[in-house]
């Protein structure tokens, strides 16, 4: 395939559409032989071509090949510099979730089963409530306004919506809270102790 040369320096327009048209497939194949997926590549054509447009002033009568494909260099040197910031971080991401959060997402499956199947047979909004204070770390009167109760109201239906937890998770125990903990959610939490 030959190269179109750049089109009427006069019309931006069609010099710039002369220039796409003659060029996109190397510039297509240059991306593609440097990046790893073709989304990536189809990205930096995208890149180059808008670079092109911005300076279409620029650009060498004649073939426009070379002046793309140093465009596309630098939009490659740029690409592979931003691969590499991400590698560095999903490496540091990787340390950290695998320093501080608990490895094995299948410990506890069972007590959180058991919980959850307490929560179950709570009225819905002893339920949320409970949730809200419990898990998603809320005061009572911030969980009043969640659900749009008075603050006084949300605090004596907490109480008696951690005292129905309790009755439903261990009949019959009249202890202040259960034992045991789901990993990441300590159990007292959820029943408001501790």
């Amino acid at each position: 395939m030959t190269p179109h040369p750049v089109a009427d320096a006069h019309d931006p327009e069609e010099q710039f559409r002369a220039l796409y048209d003659g060029n996109f497939a190397a510039v297509l194949g240059y991306a593609l032989r440097r990046v790893d997926q073709p989304a990536d590549a189809a990205d930096v054509v995208s890149e180059v071509f808008l670079v092109a447009w911005r300076r279409l002033a620029e650009a060498p009568p004649g073939d426009g090949r070379p002046w793309l494909f140093g465009i596309a260099r630098h939009v490659l040197s740029n690409y592979h510099r931003g691969q590499r910031r991400r590698q560095r971080l999903g490496g540091r991401l990787r340390d950290a979730l695998a320093r501080d959060v608990v490895p094995d997402p299948a410990i506890g499956v069972a007590e959180w089963d058991r919980l959850r199947r307490v929560l179950l047979k709570l009225r819905p909004d002893d339920r949320e409530l409970l949730m809200l204070v419990g898990w998603d770390g809320l005061t009572p009167t911030e969980a009043a306004g969640v659900i749009g109760i008075a603050p006084g109201t949300a605090r004596m239906r907490l109480a008696r919506a951690r005292q129905r937890f309790r009755e439903i998770a261990e009949p019959g125990c009249d202890a202040p809270a259960l034992l045991g903990h789901v990993q990441a959610v300590p159990f007292e939490h959820v029943i408001g102790e501790g």
